[in-house]
């Protein structure tokens, strides 16, 4: 399930469309056809755009009268930013053991090739 739901996230965070709706909802709620203003986009599209940030987990929409409110879920990014964290690690680790690899090769070869 939880490399499911990352495979969404991180689908859904990949179109900068759907990024600039996050960051919009980042300020806060916001209507379907406040979000669209800005983008150069059909309020159609930007509804589609909001149902992948739904599908994701990133975005909940709630009918508020005639007009749908969309809200950001910043939960949903948990799950990825621990993947992330996980790679930056194993990753930080491994180019250090390279580095210090390197200085010691260096270091017994007198530092030419």
């Amino acid at each position: 399930m939880v490399e499911q739901n990352l495979d969404l996230v991180f689908r859904a965070l990949a179109d900068p469309t759907r990024r600039a709706i996050l960051a919009r909802l980042a300020e806060g709620e916001a209507t379907v056809g406040n979000l669209s203003e800005p983008l150069p986009i059909s309020l159609a599209a930007v509804s589609k755009h909001l149902g992948v940030l739904e599908r994701a987990g990133l975005v909940t929409r709630e009918a508020r009268g005639r007009e749908r409110v969309c809200r950001m879920n910043p939960a949903a990014l948990k799950d990825a930013r621990a993947w992330l964290e996980f790679h930056e690690r194993f990753w930080s680790e491994r180019l250090d053991a390279l580095d210090e690899l390197v200085k010691i090769t260096l270091g017994e070869s007198g530092g030419t090739r």
